[in-house]
């Protein structure tokens, strides 16, 4: 008999809660996204994660701890070896990545592999470095506009980006131009975790801004996740955000496309109002892509203030057959060194109003609890090679 009708899962993309016991081996020692955020924020108004929980999870400077808090949390180590958006959410659905998806940040990607995507898409590649997107735009986007040729750059991330204006470039191009890259780096040699098409308007330094029609090329898991599991089983898994493109379609029955995190918890808002029956799967990526990555603690304390407006709405329409998992993929500290990714704990905050208890759980050696649970309560079997323990049995 299953326990919940409905989950939704909510990744607040990049939100860690401190360094893993390995971080150091990544550069990441001392990090800590949540704690820094709070820390550096004048303000971080988030009284709905307070009233789940988050407060007694992670000190918070703004708040004190909630004396009867309504979630049971704990905080989640990521087993696979990486600290990327595609790792985190495969592990999440039982799928660990044990060897770490390549990287092109110090030397940007190699000449073959340069002149190759040049000559198939018949332009000039300038770039090919590691860069954020913002600094890239303004540094060579004019360029491309009276010429022509391509913005091609990578990231601390396993990633090969290419650059469009949305008016001079098209984004049928630039689609088009991602899908042969896609197609290039699927070699050993080159293989990038996700090729991302990165459209942007403007004219001229300082106007420039990248448009919510970005797509994401990511790799097929290589095997199934309960994410399959559960669309076998004839249950619904219907995604938000850039879920879809994390697992390329795989698993899932209905997907959604996001122009902002808000926007994507509006989409959820929405879905938590229609009758289904298996799992919604969300991804709120603006923390990560506009905050984490610029390193602004500000920011990124803002959109949780958002977050947390819109997360109060969704719990009023929870019933008694939802379950509610907020979690994250990995770390994003604003205040650490570079721009990258860090290897951090995640948050699990789980919430039902069919809940008797509440609080404190103990960490967890893997994202992948959050898959085996899924999995448990709709009665599917764990697909061969997954990983990860229930503890559904403590969401009483």
């Amino acid at each position: 008999m299953r326990t919940y009708k409905r989950v939704f899962v909510i990744v607040i993309d990049s939100l860690g809660v401190g360094a893993m016991d390995d971080a150091a081996a990544y550069g990441d020692a001392g990090t800590d996204t949540l704690g820094h955020i709070s820390q550096k924020a004048e303000k971080l108004y988030i009284p709905n994660l307070c009233r789940l929980g988050i407060a007694n999870l992670h000190a918070l400077k703004q708040t004190e701890p909630a004396a009867d808090p309504l979630a049971y949390f704990c905080r989640m180590n990521e087993a696979s070896a990486g600290k990327d958006t595609m790792t985190g959410h495969w592990e999440m659905m039982g799928l660990p990545v044990t060897k770490p998806f390549l990287t092109f940040t110090e030397n940007g990607f190699p000449k073959e592999l340069i002149d190759e995507l040049s000559a198939r898409c018949g332009r000039v590649i300038i770039g090919n470095k590691s860069a954020s997107g913002t600094q890239i735009l303004e540094e060579l986007a004019e360029e491309e506009i009276a010429t022509g040729h391509m913005i091609v750059y990578t990231s601390a991330d396993s990633v090969l980006q290419i650059c469009g204006n949305e008016e001079t470039f098209g984004l049928e191009e630039l689609y088009r131009c991602c899908e042969i890259a896609r197609e290039i780096t699927l070699k050993d040699e080159w293989k990038v975790g996700r090729v991302i098409a990165r459209p942007y308007v403007g004219k001229k330094k300082g106007e420039f801004k990248r448009t919510s029609n970005r797509h994401d090329y990511a790799l097929k898991p290589y095997g199934a996740t309960v994410l399959d599991a559960l669309k076998n089983a004839g249950f619904d898994v219907i995604s938000i955000g850039k879920i879809y493109d994390i697992f390329d379609g795989e698993g899932l029955t209905e997907g959604h496309k996001s122009k902002s995190s808000v926007h994507g918890m509006e989409q959820t808002i929405e879905m938590a109002g229609r009758a289904f029956e298996g799992i919604c799967f969300v991804n709120l990526v603006d923390f990560d892509a506009l905050w984490g990555h610029r390193r602004d603690a500000a920011g990124y304390a803002a959109e949780l203030e958002r977050f947390d407006v819109k997360l109060g709405e969704l719990l009023e329409l929870l019933t008694q057959n939802d379950l509610l998992m907020i979690t994250a993929d990995h770390g994003n500290d604003p205040i650490h060194s570079g721009t990258d990714h860090t290897r951090e704990k995640v948050p699990l905050l789980a919430y039902s109003p069919a809940m008797e208890g509440n609080g404190r759980l103990e960490d967890t050696q893997t994202f992948a609890v959050v898959g085996a649970t899924i999995a448990e309560n709709f009665g599917v079997k764990m697909p061969e090679g997954t990983i990860g323990s229930s503890i559904l049995h403590k969401l009483v």
